[in-house]
């Protein structure tokens, strides 16, 4: 029976006790690739060949998928896998290689030009006779590829270049790639010159940047790897290497301005992307010139060129991030025999192997975010932020030595409309995406105000996924410059100047709520400083709704708060701020749940949708419906209060429960006003805190008259001081609960030094000897020793009962 040889790549000799070691990188993607080709036969293996050229590898699972190598598409092949051959007529690869010294191996693994160049420089004698030998033997193609210059001077000189070249390749040991660790240096047996071994996660393996495309070859005294190139003597360091090498000159003027040229003498395992001089020359002169005058940023610039991992471009089948010694990654990647960085082609010359690295010269500057102003950070989806900024006179006006924060807005936030504003109101707009300090990401939360150079304050909102900026929450990119962060925001900026009764009010569409919220007395509630949203029905949820309607659902303030506090959650919640299609769970002040989510950029409450969202006020956020909301679980008691909500409800079934009553809601949800400022009172300055308190209480006794006092100016003093002595002797003053009386005399001197402003309203209560009191007060009193608390007075009438509620805002 003939037998015959497949020569394949990476032949490897699959004894018993090498299997057991068989666990790094290389030897699993071997046996990947033996799974892969399971179906041809035994011991048959699947390998890409990256079309139009001889390149074949042993792939990973991303290039074999891909069905693609440096995006290049690999069609496959399937070969005996490493130390099996073919057998006539039968199917896959039975046979066992036979073992040969390692001169005769080179010929079974189709190294001849290395064979041939072995016998003719007198080195064969020594690879037939005793030892234990590993041989890096260069391909037939690699002899090809060598400069014509090298490769005649080998040639002329067998005895003494071409014999000293081929022991350049040898090492003294048997050495298999499961023994040729990452990072490794072995010593070879020409002038003990050092090889430099990697071995990558891909399966890759090099020594020099030679890529072993034969492996593992077993011979009687060692074993063969065949590789792809011809290796070259290393005895220099990258240091070395720049301040020698002439097209240098401005990397080396840089590295030595910078403190980094001494790194790179050092020992260690250096990728270095070193731009030319051509390359400096293409960047603006004002731009070099700032950063070469700043260490920081001239130190940033060398090292973001500097990586601490040995990156051969043999090693290189796909795309990956690295860090460099600056801090951040670059992209190294390659398209078919070019290598690339973040995506770029600029290699001029790769793999130049120092003895502490290796470098690939490059024809750009790669310049980090770390040494760019603040307003070079924007990317090609913020360019139109930045143009205005250049055509407004705001880039110029941030100094390279301040701080900045730049919260820019993506290019398509910018309508036609907004770029067709005035001049000056535009850069308003732009003022406010400016703050004077620098914020990075990790150091925003929730509650935070940031001041923007035009004077503006700026909540911050922190959620789940999502950090948002008044209206418009951030994306992916956030960067820090030499001077200042930048963040993208997908909307424009619209810092609040409103509270929420204050829009309520101004804009019509919301003039029925508005008018049911002021009969439920929570005026103060959307007026007071806070952090609410506020779901608001536009007046089309109440079509249907008749003045007597109205009546009824006013008259029952218990129905009405319930309803309308069912609109109103504590805290700001910004539509964009949710994680899209997850459903977030909102405890309302009425104590039921709304049930939020976007969908397609809307925002859905109980799965009705926002016709608008994100109206920013000074203490909330409003979104706009067009249906009024109900709690689903709450019963309704009354037929009448039960037929006015269907009309207006219809996407609901609403509980009846007869007898069944609304809950009382007191307005203790939210804290007074407390302002503390200095007036002038009789040409000296007073400390004055003013406070805005509701009160409410039900006493005995007849009816009493309506009363109304306001303080006024001078003309007013006469007027006022003859109702306080016809129709009021004493007032009670309640601050947070503590209740004392003051005489006359401080009255007038409160109403007339102070301001204080006194509303009483009295109503009688049908039917009942009693009589509930509202009373607002403004009280602004001035700094002065604390009264002691008198005895409650008994009122007319016989002994008072007194319940006192105060209300925060």
């Amino acid at each position: 029976m003939k037998i015959f040889f497949l020569f394949t790549f990476s032949t490897f000799f699959w004894s018993p006790f090498e299997q057991a070691a068989a666990s790094v990188h290389y030897d699993k993607i071997l046996t990947h690739s033996r799974i892969r080709a399971r179906d041809q036969g035994q011991n048959v293996c699947a390998l890409q060949q990256v079309m139009g050229t001889k390149k074949k590898y042993f792939s990973t699972c991303r290039n074999w998928y891909q069905g693609a190598i440096c995006g290049k598409k690999a069609t496959v092949l399937y070969e005996c896998c490493p130390g099996y051959m073919k057998m006539d007529g039968m199917r896959g690869c039975p046979a066992v290689a036979p073992i040969d010294h390692v001169y005769g191996t080179l010929g079974i693994v189709g190294a001849t030009s290395t064979q041939h160049y072995s016998d003719i420089s007198k080195l064969r004698g020594e690879l037939e006779g005793r030892g234990s030998f590993t041989f890096f033997a260069p391909s037939s193609e690699a002899w090809e590829q060598l400069n014509s210059e090298i490769h005649r001077n080998l040639i002329d000189n067998v005895n003494i270049e071409l014999y000293s070249a081929l022991h350049h390749h040898m090492v003294n040991k048997r050495m298999l790639t499961k023994d040729l660790k990452n990072g490794m240096t072995l010593v070879s047996m020409y002038n003990d010159q050092k090889l430099l071994i990697n071995h990558y996660p891909n399966g890759v393996v090099t020594v020099n940047c030679a890529r072993v495309i034969y492996g593992n070859q077993i011979a009687t005294n060692g074993v063969v790897h065949v590789i792809d190139r011809v290796l070259t003597a290393v005895g220099n360091t990258i240091q070395d290497f720049i301040e020698v090498e002439d097209d240098l000159s401005s990397l080396r003027a840089a590295a030595i301005t910078s403190d980094v040229l001494d790194i790179l003498g050092k020992p260690g395992h250096y990728t270095l992307f070193a731009p030319t001089n051509e390359a400096f020359e293409r960047l603006p002169r004002g731009l070099l010139e700032r950063i070469m005058g700043d260490k920081v940023a001239s130190e940033a610039l060398v090292k973001f060129h500097i990586l601490n991992t040995l990156q051969c471009s043999e090693a290189i089948t796909g795309g990956a991030a690295y860090e460099t010694l600056e801090g951040n990654t670059v992209e190294v990647g390659c398209d078919g025999e070019s290598l690339t960085v973040n995506g770029v082609k600029m290699v001029k010359r790769k793999d130049i192997v120092t003895s502490n690295g290796v470098i690939h010269l490059i024809d750009e500057v790669l310049i980090p975010d770390s040494a760019k102003q603040v307003t070079e950070l924007g990317g090609a989806q913020q360019t139109t932020f930045t143009d205005l900024m250049i055509q407004l006179g705001l880039a110029s006006s941030l100094r390279p030595e301040g701080q900045y924060t730049l919260l820019v807005p993506l290019n398509g936030a910018f309508s036609d409309d907004t770029l067709r504003m005035d001049q000056r109101r535009l850069k308003t707009i732009l003022q406010n995406h400016i703050i004077n300090v620098k914020v990075g990401l990790n150091e925003l939360y929730n509650g935070q105000e940031l001041e923007t150079i035009g004077g503006k304050l700026l909540r911050v909102f922190l959620y789940r996924t999502a950090v948002c900026i008044e209206n418009s929450c951030m994306v992916r990119g956030s960067k820090e410059g030499r001077n200042g962060f930048i963040h993208i925001l997908r909307q424009i900026i619209n810092p609040a100047e409103k509270t929420l009764h204050e829009m309520l009010r101004n804009d019509k569409r919301f003039s029925v709520f508005l008018s049911l919220v002021k009969a439920a007395d929570l005026d103060d509630v959307l007026s007071q400083p806070g952090k609410w949203t506020l779901f608001v029905p536009t007046n089309d949820a109440f079509k249907g709704l008749t003045d007597d309607d109205k009546d009824i659902l006013i008259r029952d303030k218990n129905a009405l708060r319930n309803i309308l506090l069912y609109h109103l959650t504590q805290g700001v919640f910004i539509g964009s701020g949710f994680e899209p299609g997850v459903t977030n769970i909102l405890k309302t002040i009425q104590g039921g749940k709304l049930y939020l989510k976007t969908v397609n950029d809307t925002l859905l409450i109980n799965e009705l949708k926002s016709r608008e969202s994100d109206l920013m006020a000074t203490n909330g956020v409003i979104h706009v419906i067009d249906k009024l909301l109900y709690p689903a679980d709450l019963p309704v008691g009354n037929d009448q209060l039960l037929t006015i909500l269907k009309k207006l409800i219809k996407y609901i079934q609403i509980k009846f429960v007869r007898g069944s009553a609304f809950k009382e809601i007191p307005l203790t949800f939210y804290k007074p006003i407390i302002k503390t400022y200095t007036k002038i009172i009789d040409g000296r300055p007073v400390e004055v805190t003013e406070k805005k308190v509701t009160e409410e209480r039900i006493i005995q006794g007849p009816e009493i008259k309506y009363t109304r006092i306001t303080a006024g100016g001078s003309d007013n003093e006469e007027k006022l001081k003859k109702l306080l002595e016809d129709e009021v002797t004493k007032v009670t003053k309640f601050i947070e609960g503590d209740g004392h009386l003051l005489e006359d005399e401080e009255i007038k001197r409160l109403l007339q030094g102070a301001g204080t402003e006194y509303t009483k309203v009295t109503k009688v209560i049908e039917g009942e000897p009693q009589i509930i009191e509202r009373e607002i007060k403004k009280v602004h009193l001035e700094e002065a020793p604390v009264r002691k608390e008198q005895p409650t007075r008994r009122t007319q009438g016989g002994t008072a009962r007194r319940r006192t509620r105060l209300a925060y805002p």
